[in-house]
């Protein structure tokens, strides 16, 4: 089955968002109301703020579920050097940030850049991936 990916334009920027990814963590909303609000539609309103400030504020993504490209260039963001970096969010996820590979228990591997959010609560739907159930069960941890 096809990956689910909705695309919002303005003149010089594509975001990208998978909502399969997902968390709904509010990261964009909190931070951008003006270009992210969960009860409009569309959600993504491009025009809310700058290209930059918007470009900014997905980096901030701790799921990945968003991302852009600018017109003739690669998705941005995609990438991060060597290191990586392991945060353990309050009453949330386990969060990577690098580029990692993920074995999973049927042999398969899956490779993860730039943040990747897995399961503390044991509640997700998708393991070993976080599907923000952790909110729903009221997780503390």
């Amino acid at each position: 089955m096809a990956e689910k990916i909705k695309e919002y334009e303005s003149e010089e920027l594509t975001v990208i968002w998978k909502p399969e990814k997902c968390i709904h963590s509010e990261v964009c909303y909190k931070g951008l109301p003006d270009v992210f609000d969960p009860k409009a539609r569309p959600w993504v309103n491009v025009a809310g703020e700058s290209d930059q400030r918007i470009k900014e504020q997905i980096d901030r993504c701790p799921s990945g579920a968003l991302s852009y490209k600018l017109k003739n260039e690669s998705v941005a963001g995609d990438t991060i050097e060597d290191e990586q970096i392991v945060e353990v969010t309050k009453g949330g996820p386990l969060m990577v940030y690098g580029n990692i590979k993920v074995k999973h228990h049927d042999g398969s591997e899956t490779s993860k850049h730039r943040m990747t959010a897995f399961c503390r609560c044991g509640a997700s739907s998708n393991k070993p991936y976080c599907d923000g159930t952790h909110k729903k069960i009221n997780f503390e941890g």
